[in-house]
């Protein structure tokens, strides 16, 4: 027999203790991510693996939002996070910060998402694109790396925010525990 735990059963941390807990060595970067549910989203997720930092870029939303509050459930609060002007601007800065750049995106030469290794002592940027053209060619064209989720069935691409779940999932599980 199962029985659900309560959330004060499953020992979160607070959010002061949160913002001092050491992160893994990854930023998300939303390259014109339109829908504010994605971004809300993608802070939760982010505040699940202790991502380092969200930039969100060109048309992607900024909180405060209740559409993004209401995904996030209050993650925009813990995970920190930056607007620019266009994902290359983040892109830029995070070179310059010492991040390895990397594009989840369906392209030539990429690395598969079970084959990605990253090294240990590197940080890396993370770039997931908008719901409908993906990442910008100029991102990906500036990219140390693109990333490929492996799919099987009939439809193109998933979920941005599906994605985010997917590739963060992996690359904690199987680098950074």
């Amino acid at each position: 027999m199962f029985r659900k735990l309560t959330n004060s059963e499953l020992g979160r941390i607070g959010l002061e203790e949160y913002r001092k807990a050491e992160k893994a060595p990854l930023a998300l970067v939303l390259d014109n991510v339109r829908s504010q549910h994605n971004i809300g989203s993608a802070f939760r997720t982010c505040d699940a693996f202790r991502v380092s930092k969200i930039c969100l870029c060109g048309i992607s939303s900024t909180p405060p939002t209740p559409e993004i509050h209401k995904a996030a459930l209050g993650a925009e609060f813990s995970v920190d996070w930056e607007h620019f002007d266009s994902a290359m601007e983040a892109v830029g800065r995070l070179r310059d910060e010492g991040y390895v750049i990397v594009s989840v995106e369906q392209a030539e030469n990429a690395t598969q998402l079970p084959d990605f290794r990253p090294e240990k002592d590197r940080r890396y940027a993370l770039v997931f694109g908008n719901e409908v053209k993906g990442v910008a060619q100029e991102v990906v064209d500036a990219s140390d790396i693109c990333l490929e989720i492996p799919q099987y069935g009939t439809k193109h691409s998933l979920n941005v925010s599906v994605s985010i779940g997917v590739v963060l999932w992996s690359i904690i599980l199987n680098n950074f525990r």
